[in-house]
């Protein structure tokens, strides 16, 4: 059972780190990832005074975004666009953080006039990782410029294990965002998130640190 005192725990230690990693957490924003997680995680989160959660998965998104009711939670949809889903996810998502090529901005602009974006970025070209590759990122910001929606910035999964490779990672991220005029970024998860603090993440996208390890099922469907 995931309770509100121990995310609440967890965050106010997240938020050290932060602090240490050299940034006001203030002006961090911590997403909850509920992936795996049954309701009672988009509860406990609440409970600890999050208001942004978010989701991999559209149904699960779906089942969870009214759970509970009139929290005023911003939902992130974290995992591919997928243009037959966008329609049934609009209603519910306030932040579409993987962006990844133009016809997902597109079907997102079209379901979601003005809907707040990120464009998720494969920094190291690995094939089968999600994200456009580094030398299409400029054409894509332009193409969700051109829509009517809102370019908040850029985001990416850093290659697992963390150290060098992830910092290198965040900070090609942090380049590509400042060349482009975009000030956020989406970067860090429960193993690197102080590595990306400190190269400037603006969120961060927490799920096992939160709410500890995923149940067994959640692992499997990976």
């Amino acid at each position: 059972m995931i309770s509100a005192e121990t995310v609440a725990g967890r965050l106010a230690e997240a938020r050290l780190r932060v602090e240490a990693a050299g940034r006001d957490p203030g002006l961090v924003t911590i997403v909850a990832v509920t992936k795996g997680f049954g309701p009672e995680a988009v509860e406990a989160a609440a409970d600890a005074g999050l208001t942004d959660v978010g989701e991999n998965y559209a149904q699960e998104l779906l089942d969870k975004a009214g759970r509970p009711p009139g929290r005023g939670l911003r939902w992130h949809f974290l995992g591919p666009v997928q243009r037959n889903k966008v329609r049934r996810l609009a209603g519910s998502v306030a932040v579409w953080e993987a962006i990844d090529r133009a016809a997902a901005a597109q079907a997102v602009a079209a379901a979601a006039p003005g809907a707040e974006v990120f464009v998720e970025v494969n920094v190291d070209g690995v094939p089968g990782r999600p994200g456009c590759l580094p030398e299409s990122v400029d054409a894509l910001v332009g193409e969700v410029r051109r829509l009517p929606l809102r370019a908040r910035g850029l985001m990416t999964v850093a290659p697992p294990g963390g150290g060098d490779e992830a910092r290198r990672c965040f900070r090609w991220l942090a380049c590509a965002a400042r060349r482009l005029g975009l000030e956020e970024l989406s970067m860090g998860m429960s193993d690197d998130f102080e590595a990306a603090v400190a190269e400037g993440a603006t969120t961060v996208r927490l799920g096992r640190f939160l709410f500890g390890p995923r149940p067994e099922r959640a692992r499997a469907r990976r």
